[in-house]
Order: structure tokens, then sequence, then C-alpha cells
């Protein structure tokens, strides 16, 4: 829903270290509610404990596809930005909202920056490259530039033996964090290890390890880049490139510069460099020059996709997701893997015999929304999502408790190598996605069906953060 701008609009714009998510807390806590928005379950739960410690578990929520805790008197709402409600709140903040520019994920940010409002106040959080899209999306908004509090130096190319303590070394795929996490391991004693996967006891334990000096280095994904705060000093890239679900290549300036920009907390200043020396892995002079001046081009258009879909039937849902948007700065988003799964339901003739109203529409393309964490394709994507709606829109219209059981007793196994390992992680994603969806399972909260089954599930992993 589209609510009236009662409230103020105020875009905080700046590089990394630069105050802007601890500014919107304060503010959000300064209302008597409010949602926050953000791109990782990582953050979400990073400033869901700040927040609890100042008002109480018992009025704070925290709410992402795969953890949901949402006390009954809950009145802030800590979020990953797809996971945002649409409530009545006196405060709404986005964080990072440059990530509309992005392909996979852009139109999810740039839907809650033009359709979701707080009541008496709303701000959007970003980098300095988003400033033309504010001006044209949103004019009536406030722009307030932000300095990084310190600064950020290039210290060159350096062997990971060589490497200073408190640094972060960053690598793009689970079987790199692991490998370098083990030559550090070897080489300087051991390493705490961050990633999008892990729970978030698990990750909270070991930032806690980090942050404790019982070891000195953290090995991690470019999770990190998103405003996770941890002590760090340097901050070294394993690779420049990596796959983005479509193709490998090089890193942008600008997801460099958020990367790098870790480095640094407050008003010590950090360092940034490379492994390799030279080659693909090495910085470029220019590089470099753009990361330590914060200098980055501009957006010129952030991604798009109908935010309030026709569900009146399955053809008009199809046509309102594939509309074109009419504003000169916004693209059409490339299909996702969401609709994709959809359209290739719609070919089944008992889908549409099952989809004849508005509420199994709407069952159908919450089914479609589940995440494909396995990364094994749309082909066996859909297969799964055709059995999840199969369950959904027959019987009592609950996924079978003894399947789902089933399917999580196939996961409680360490047995493999590192990419079986992570296969497995990514897979129970999606049971604990499943799981937290209130209207699929006949009991959510209890017994082997639930969250906490889900969490236990496998040895190896615990609920993504």
């Amino acid at each position: 829903m589209t609510r009236p701008e009662t409230g103020t609009v105020t875009a905080v714009l700046g590089p990394t270290n630069t105050g802007k998510t601890h500014l919107a807390v304060e503010r959000m806590c300064g209302h008597a509610s409010g949602i926050m928005g953000f791109p990782l379950r990582l953050l979400a739960r990073e400033v869901y404990d700040r927040v609890v410690a100042i008002k109480g578990a018992n009025r704070v929520a925290l709410v992402t596809g795969e953890e949901k805790i949402v006390p009954p008197d809950a009145r802030w709402f800590l979020c990953t930005a797809e996971s945002m409600p649409d409530r009545d709140v006196a405060f709404v903040a986005l964080d990072e909202a440059q990530l509309g520019a992005d392909p996979e994920r852009g139109h999810v940010f740039t839907d809650r920056l033009l359709r979701h409002r707080g009541r008496e106040e709303t701000m959007v959080l970003g980098s300095e490259a988003l400033r033309p899209m504010i001006e044209a999306l949103v004019p009536k908004a406030e722009i307030i530039a932000r300095p990084r509090f310190s600064t950020l130096t290039y210290a060159g190319a350096k062997k990971i033996s060589r490497l200073p303590k408190r640094s972060a070394i960053v690598a793009f795929s689970a079987e790199e964090v692991y490998a370098v996490a083990e030559m550090l391991r070897r080489l300087r004693g051991g390493a705490a290890v961050v990633m999008g996967a892990l729970s978030p006891r698990t990750r909270n334990a070991q930032v806690a390890m980090f942050q404790a000096g019982e070891v000195d280095y953290l090995v991690a994904t470019d999770a990190i880049g998103m405003g996770l705060n941890m002590d760090v000093a340097h901050v070294a890239f394993a690779s420049l490139t990596k796959f983005d679900g479509r193709r490998s290549r090089r890193l942008t300036v600008a997801e460099m510069a958020q990367i790098a920009g870790r480095a640094g907390r407050h008003q010590r200043d950090g360092t940034f460099g490379a492994i390799a020396e030279e080659g693909p892995g090495a910085f470029t002079p220019e590089e470099v020059f753009a990361i330590e001046g914060h200098r980055f081009p501009r957006l010129d258009h952030l991604y798009w996709r109908e935010g309030e879909p026709d569900f009146g039937s399955l053809d008009a849902l199809i046509a309102s997701l594939e509309r074109k948007p009419r504003s000169d700065v916004l693209r059409a988003a490339p299909q996702a893997t969401d609709l994709a799964v959809l359209k290739r339901l719609a070919e089944e003739r008992w889908v549409r015999d099952r989809t004849r109203g508005t509420p199994m529409v709407k069952r159908l393309w919450a089914a479609c929304g589940l995440p494909d964490f396995r990364k094994l394709g749309i082909d066996q994507h859909a297969r799964l999502v055709e059995r999840l709606f199969r369950y959904l829109s027959e019987g009592t219209g609950h996924v079978p408790h003894q399947w789902f059981a089933d399917e999580i007793a196939r996961l409680d196994t360490v047995a493999g190598d590192v990419e079986v390992l992570a296969g497995r992680i990514a897979a129970i994603r999606t049971y604990a996605y499943i799981a937290h969806r209130a209207d699929w399972l006949a009991d959510p909260s209890t017994g082997p069906t639930g969250p906490a089954a889900s969490r236990n599930a496998c040895p190896t992993r615990s609920m993504p953060a």
C-alpha cells in the first residue's frame, strides 16, 4: 500500500564509516515505532541486538526470510529489505539504497525507496552515487552528505603470511574462504570465519572471537561490505573477481570501496590491499585513486518492478509484473527467478485450475518467492516450488509434517567435502524459509517441523542471519 508522504524524508549519503546506520538507529529509537530494512540478514541481526539492548526483547522484532522473532508487543522491526512489513509506523529507514541498481535485487530496494514511508519520518541511507536518483525520484527529500570519519589508504599487496594483525581477508566463495582460513591456521595460528550462510549464533561467536583478540585474522565473503561493524585495521582481497549469479566478473570500483571501507573504525584509519601483486587479482592505479578519494560514477538508473501487482488472475499477475516503468531513470528489472518459476508453472493446467481466485493466486506467488538458495538452476528449483504449491493448494493447505521432517533428517549429516557441505547448508536454508511462513506448516512453532528443528538439523550450520 502506498501511503501519502505526511512526514519528512531525508537521504543521508556518504561512503562507509560515516555513521549513517548509527544515526538511523538513534532516530528510530526516538520514535514510538519503526522499521529498518537492510541488505543482509547478518546486518539486520546485528542491529536487532543493538535495539533489543535499548528497548527490550519484548518490543523489538527481527524479520528475515529465514528467521522471525516477532513478540506480540513488537513496535520496532529490523528486517531484510525483502521482508519489510507493510505496517503503519512512525519511522522507516532503508539502508544501502544504492542497491536499487543491482540487476538481481535492485527492484526490491527501488520499491522500498518509492513506496515505504514512515508516518513521521523516513530515512534513506546510501552512497553519494545515489544522489541523482534521489533528486529524480524523491524530489522532496532533504539530502545530507556525511564524510568518512577516518582515512582509507592503499597499503599495497601482501602475501597471506605477511598480513598485519587485525586483518580481514575477503574471498568470494565458500571454498575459497575455507581454504584461506586453513592457510591462516597453519601459518598464523587461526582465523574467524564470517559468511552469510552462518547462523546468528555461529556468526556472533566467530565475530566475538575476533573482537576479543583470540584470533588476529578474519576470513569473510563480501557480506562484510554491507555495514557489519568489526574492529578491522586492514582489508585484504584474496580476489577481485566474483560470480554474480550470471557470470564471473571483476568487481566494480564501488564494490571494491564498499568492502575496503570496512577497514578502520570511527576515527581510526584503515588500509586495504590485495594478496596478488600483479595480474587480475591486483588493484590498478585508477582503482586505488578512486577508492582512496571515494570517487565513483553516479547512478543513472535503478531497476524497478511493480510493487503492487494485480492478483485478480494468473495472467493479470504476470502482466503486472512485466509492466514497464514510467520514469526515465527506472529500468525494467531483468526477469527474476520468482517470475521465471511463475511463468513456468502457469503453463500447467492443474496450476491454472487451482488459481481461479485472488487468494490462491497470492498463495502461488508466495510459493514462487521461495529463494533459490541451492543455485541448481531454474528446472530443479521450479520442481521444488511445484511440489510446494501442490501441498499448499490441496487438502488442509499445509506442507505435510512427514515430508518436511524427512527432508530435514536427510540433511542431518556432516559427511562430505566443503562443496557438499555448502550445498547442504543451502538446502537447509530452503526449509528454514518454509518453516518461517506462518501459514505453510500446520504448526510451525513446535515439533520436528518447526524452526527449532531447522536450526538444529545440520551440525555444520545454523540458520543464516
